[in-house]
């Protein structure tokens, strides 16, 4: 049988009625301190109506601290671009002195437009997530911190004042009882959601480039969505990228593609981009020229445009400024130099910010000249955006751009009609096979006819470590060796029995084919690939030997009985229990030869090109890959070749290294290098020795 519950007494009923009034009192408070109604009104009305459309007195008026030097006509001609592309939806690509601003400017350009409604979506974009969390940072600074903006952008500012810092108040914050969404994360922020205000509900959000950023979307309370219209992508590549040539390629592949079309289909995305130059060719190289890239409308301001002509009187300044700072001074009897005899010093030069200089300098001419002095290589790249050629001290060696442009005018596989013979050379890799054909005339002129990989990766530029069609996904059910296996024959097959016709009518083959052996485990399958192969006359194993100062020369190798020697190779008899015979090849001496070759003019004899009609890129980025290091020992002075960045792609390098070694062994010969066979010993008959005796 069960228990009646007991009724409540009075008391008891009298305690639960003061709990429920606290606990609606409590309640009332909470919503009366989520509640933000009404706003303050927006103090100066004309000011912020002036603001909304200049784009430069919104950076004034607002931003004194940021801004606080006169403007140079570089920032004006910045600005006013800017203001352009915030307005019109055009992308802007733009180098400014180290310390100019550019980023300041950009941030700034942020707030004016999603503060004045023009894009309710902005997307800031750094080379990488800290950086860009940094720039977001920033601009949260400046929403909490500058009490003009308060007073002018109430509706979009005073929410946020009301959240003191606590991102957790986000999702109580009301107005007039209605939620106003607003978002404060470390990666975005939301503007509140209040009727009649043009950035209602506007989203700025970071990234770094590697990070997500395709097909960026944000969803509205009311269902809507909206994409990124404006994006700013500040300095995209670091120290490292900008030497990393896959690098450079890849990061302007996602603001060409990724960034450029997150507005969607049929709109236009605006973009700023403000970079720097670190060296020629990367990637803000690459966005500031008008003749690659017309669309960004690069522009690249400097320090200095014109130089002074007075080179002696600047050289007297260094000196002295030079030994007061060896003697533990701070260079004013430099400064007091210049002061003396400023009108000859500042004889033609020209200064783009006059304003730009330290307390202890006299002029922005000086402050330049002393960061002229500090670091040359620096200045150039940082100051004005002309970074000095890495290879200048490198004569002889031509850049990815020279290379590429070499071309000899003929199509891919078309022969010209002075080429006697044609060699085939193939690295191999676990993934995929690199090839290379070449054709040479006697005296070493050479033309590179057709250059690829097997599997075909069906795309200009890709790096061996990314491709997606590899050995052993064409060959399926193959292990790796396997696969290497099926690799050569397929590729051989298609290639060794193929007919190159030359200008003249005549069918050329290939004569000459050496395989890398060097690889892994590669070596055996590759002896025996040459072995069995139905082209066993053309082919041939091939091991690259790095031979240093320290090292002993091939020039000094005593020949033994049926030893093949030319020119830094040679081939030993075989013996053993391999019965097939094979090439050792000097890299070094031969990595300096077809570089020496690609840096002869067309025309001259021993002149090596490419065939025409392709982007070459990647086969030169391949090409310069390696550095030349001049060493000297054992009384003699050597090139030793090393990869300019570890884990870059060389292999097309080995390649026309080992295509330009069949040419000599099928006698090419370059006039001065000697390079024919080393004679062997005549066999003397026992008659003729006894006769002697």
């Amino acid at each position: 049988m069960h228990e009646l519950p007991l009724k409540p007494s009075g008391a008891s009923q009298a305690y639960a009625k003061v709990k429920a009034r606290a606990q609606a009192r409590s309640a009332a408070l909470v919503l009366a301190g989520q509640e933000i109604a009404p706003l303050p009104p927006t103090q100066g009305p004309a000011r912020r109506a002036r603001a909304d459309g200049d784009f430069r007195f919104f950076c004034e008026t607002y931003f004194p601290r940021q801004f606080t030097l006169a403007w140079s006509e570089d920032h004006l001609k910045v600005i006013a671009k800017i203001q352009r592309v915030v307005c019109d939806g055009e992308q802007f690509a733009v180098a400014m002195p180290r310390g100019s601003g550019k980023t300041t400017l950009c941030q700034t350009a942020v707030l004016w437009a999603v503060l004045s409604g023009r894009h309710p979506f902005v997307f800031l974009v750094a080379s990488t997530a800290e950086y860009a969390l940094a720039m977001l940072n920033n601009l949260k600074q400046q929403l909490t911190g500058n009490d003009l903006l308060l007073q002018d952008y109430p509706e979009s500012v005073y929410p946020i004042r009301r959240l003191e810092g606590e991102a957790r108040r986000c999702s109580g914050q009301r107005y007039y009882g209605v939620q106003t969404h607003i978002g404060w994360t470390s990666e975005e922020i939301v503007l509140p959601t209040i009727p009649g205000s043009p950035a209602s509900g506007a989203v700025i959000r970071v990234a770094g480039i590697g990070g997500h950023i395709r097909g960026a979307l944000h969803t509205r309370t009311d269902g809507s969505s909206v994409r990124p219209s404006l994006v700013i992508c500040d300095d995209p590549q670091t120290d490292q990228s900008a030497r990393s040539p896959l690098q450079i390629h890849d990061r302007l592949s996602v603001i060409n593609g990724a960034i450029a079309g997150l507005a969607g289909p049929g709109k236009r995305t605006a973009i700023i981009i403000p970079c720097t130059v670190i060296r020629g060719g990367d990637l803000a190289d690459q966005l500031l020229d008008r003749e690659k890239n017309p669309q960004w409308q690069g522009e690249r301001t400097k320090l200095v445009y014109q130089f002074p002509t007075n080179e002696k009187l600047w050289q007297e300044y260094a000196k002295l400024r030079a030994d007061s700072l060896r003697n533990d001074g701070n260079g004013k009897e430099a400064t007091e130099f210049y002061r003396k005899h400023r009108s000859q010093m500042d004889a033609g030069a020209v200064i783009a910010w006059p304003q730009r200089h330290n307390p202890s300098e006299i002029s922005a001419l000086q402050h330049a000249m002393n960061l002229k002095l500090q670091d040359e290589a620096a200045f150039w790249a940082e100051y004005q955006n002309e970074p000095l050629p890495e290879q200048a001290a490198d004569s002889g060696i031509l850049n990815v751009e020279q290379i590429a442009a070499k071309t000899h005018g003929h199509k891919r596989a078309e022969v010209p009609v002075g080429v006697s013979c044609l060699t085939m050379f193939v690295d191999v890799q676990q993934a995929a096979l690199y090839w290379m054909v070449c054709g040479w005339e006697p005296d070493f002129t050479g033309y590179i006819l057709d250059y690829g990989t097997y599997p075909d990766q069906k795309r200009s530029y890709f790096a061996l470590r990314e491709i997606k069609r590899t050995l052993q996904s064409v060959h399926k059910g193959h292990g790796v060796e396997g696969a290497i296996y099926a690799g050569l024959e397929a590729l051989t097959a298609n290639l060794l029995g193929r007919e190159f016709r030359r200008d003249d009518g005549s069918v050329l083959k290939i004569e000459r084919c050496l395989v890398d052996a060097n690889w892994g485990t590669s070596t055996d399958v590759v002896y025996q690939f040459c072995r069995q192969s139905s082209q066993a006359a053309l082919l041939m194993p091939s091991h690259g030997r790095y031979v240093g100062a320290a090292s002993t020369p091939f020039s000094d190798y005593k020949p033994k009985r049926g030893d093949r020697v030319g020119l830094h190779w040679r081939v030993p008899a075989a013996q053993g229990r391999r019965t097939i015979r094979y090439a050792l090849i000097d890299t070094n001496y031969w990595k300096s030869f077809v570089h020496a070759r690609l840096a002869v003019a067309m025309g001259d004899p021993g002149c090596l090109s490419l065939f025409s009609g392709v982007d070459h890129q990647l086969l030169a980025e391949h090409l310069t890959s390696e550095q030349r290091i001049r060493t000297e020992g054992r009384g003699r002075q050597v090139d030793e070749w090393k990869l300019r960045q570890p884990g870059s792609d060389n292999h097309w390098l080995d390649c026309l290294v080992g295509c330009a070694v069949a040419a000599s062994m099928q006698g090419a010969l370059l006039f001065g290098t000697g390079s024919k066979d080393a004679p062997t010993k005549p066999r003397i008959k026992l008659s003729a020795l006894q006769g002697r005796r």
